[in-house]
């Protein structure tokens, strides 16, 4: 088993990773359904807590049924930050998630996510006002460094763990990288194997089959693996990743069934958290990436974007059943989307 504190996981957990507008608890419950062991929200700004705005307060909504998850913050002022970890506290999640990894200019040209991986020293002392307004286990998300030439994990990783974090997880990309290029594994593994570190370590970057996740596991040795972009509109990674690395095979592409079953419950989970007109909207978004593959789907499509009633949705999904009667999905590679691709550094 792993252990972040006082959080029990499988050996070798499957995280799904914190991404904006993407990892809402409609879409975290999907997730967790099938097979995430652990997951965190979408990110939450410091500044965003502490002044109660809508956005980020809707963001702290945690449900039972996601446990164990964690809520994410980002921030570059040390008071600010420690005033947002006490907050999060008060709606006790099972841990504080802090994220210097995001490369999104917004966000970077703040001093905050990954624009702290320019200085090191102040990333340790955001983290440590973390650790010291909070009695949740805190952890952190980030990067390999800034660019190709400030690579610091290994001191990062260090220094973290000095001011008490209880896990590390890490993008094998810098920021200037954003999504292109391939994730540098064995950054990672030279973590993981540093005889000073004893803190669980999570890879995270282009997993995209379970082929690829049992290879990184036994290649870079690392204690479990983050998945991103692999999860969107395909939830099912997880349980093809584990029943993978348990047995050696490969499961066959979920079924049209599975996949309609998938999109009601999101939707219902959305449309309970949101409210219908929103959650209808904010499904719409969700349904190509689903039923990507079915021939001819264009019309459904369209039916399902157009309309804002729920009952009408699901209307659709179950026509889509009886057209497509007898089809068969072919088990595809997953086409990792560049997230942020129009984001300049």
């Amino acid at each position: 088993m792993i252990k972040i504190d006082n959080i029990v996981l499988p050996d070798f957990p499957l995280l799904l990773a914190p991404m904006e507008d993407v990892s809402d608890p409609p879409f975290r419950v999907v997730c967790k359904d099938n097979g995430a062991d652990l997951m965190y929200t979408e990110f939450i700004s410091s500044e965003g807590l502490i002044n109660d705005t809508a956005k980020c307060r809707k963001r702290l909504d945690i449900f039972d049924e996601e446990r164990p998850v964690g809520i994410q913050i980002f921030g570059g002022d040390e008071g600010k930050l420690g005033m947002a970890a006490t907050i999060v506290d008060m709606i006790k999640p099972d841990l504080l998630d802090i994220n210097f990894g995001c490369p999104i200019k917004g966000i970077v040209s703040k001093g905050a996510g990954s624009g702290v991986l320019k200085d090191i020293d102040l990333m340790v002392r955001l983290t440590a006002a973390c650790v010291k307004a909070t009695n949740l286990p805190v952890t952190v998300k980030t990067r390999l460094g800034w660019d190709d030439h400030t690579k610091n994990i290994e001191e990062v990783a260090e220094r973290l763990q000095d001011v008490g974090i209880k896990a590390l997880a890490i993008h094998g990309r810098t920021r200037c990288q954003m999504y292109k290029g391939t994730a540098d594994w064995e950054l990672i593994a030279k973590v993981k194997n540093n005889p000073r570190i004893h803190i669980p370590i999570f890879g995270n970057g282009d997993i995209d089959s379970p082929q690829k996740a049992l290879e990184y596991k036994d290649r870079y040795g690392v204690d479990g693996i983050m998945i991103g972009r692999a999860a969107i509109g395909y939830p099912w990674i997880f349980r093809e990743v584990k029943h993978y690395i348990r047995t050696g095979e490969l499961l066959p592409a979920p079924t049209l069934a599975e996949r309609v079953d998938v999109c009601k419950r999101q939707l219902r989970k959305s449309l309970q958290w949101r409210g219908s007109e929103s959650g209808v909207y904010a499904m719409r978004r969700h349904y190509i990436s689903y039923l990507k593959g079915l021939p001819e789907f264009a019309l459904f499509r369209k039916r399902l974007v157009s309309t804002d009633d729920p009952l009408e949705v699901e209307a659709v999904l179950d026509d889509l059943l009886i057209a497509y009667r007898g089809f068969e999905f072919e088990q595809t590679p997953i086409e990792l989307i560049n997230y942020h691709e129009n984001c300049s550094l």
